[in-house]
């Protein structure tokens, strides 16, 4: 049952950013647009008083519990983010607007370390959720699968600094059809 409220949350998140947008761009309805994609957390809320529900009822908690703090915890750290994504996108192709930005060296590398902080924010949130629904449960048996995932979000948290460092220490490179239309506009080639 919670796993389905969970598919459902995730589901209406997207579907409400997808209307705001078709609202704001297609419709041409800036404020409907708005008010959609404002409506985006009451899925959050209503996705952890369900799981609440769930657990203060005498429900054990499963995979499909941490699973909702774990995605309560991304979606409020990465919500903005997510959406900002798809306004870009949706700016571009229905009313004219600059094409995403595709960033590489420097830049790239300072987009990997703010994500870090996001995933922190994220682990955060879910570690506070976390907390709460062990202490709805009240018992530690039934919240064993709550606490265990702790480690798994020490195991995401390492992964993130690592693929930001990685991308610090060798920075991505930019294409080279890029880079060769960049030098044919700074300088005319050479020709034998």
């Amino acid at each position: 049952m919670i796993l389905a409220i969970i598919l459902s949350c995730e589901i209406g998140f997207w579907v409400l950013i997808l209307l705001g947008l078709i609202a704001r761009y297609v419709f041409r309805r800036p404020k409907l647009g708005a008010a959609l994609l404002i409506m985006t957390p009451v899925v959050d809320l209503i996705l952890l008083a369900a799981v609440a529900i769930d657990l203060s009822g005498g429900g054990t908690a499963h995979f499909a519990h941490t699973l909702a703090a774990i995605y309560l915890g991304f979606s409020i750290a990465y919500g903005h983010r997510m959406i900002a994504w798809a306004d870009v996108r949706f700016a571009h192709r229905f009313s004219g607007g600059p094409a995403p930005v595709k960033r590489f060296g420097a830049a790239y590398t300072r987009a990997c370390w703010a994500d870090v902080l996001r995933t922190g924010l994220a682990i955060v949130i879910a570690s506070a959720v976390l907390g709460l629904l062990i202490g709805i449960t009240g018992d530690a048996e039934r919240s064993r699968a709550l606490t265990e995932t702790f480690r798994f979000l020490g195991i995401i948290f390492t992964i993130e600094v690592i693929w930001a460092a990685s991308y610090t220490v060798w920075p991505k490179k930019a294409p080279a059809e890029a880079a060769d239309a960049g030098n044919a506009t700074a300088a005319p080639a050479l020709r034998p």
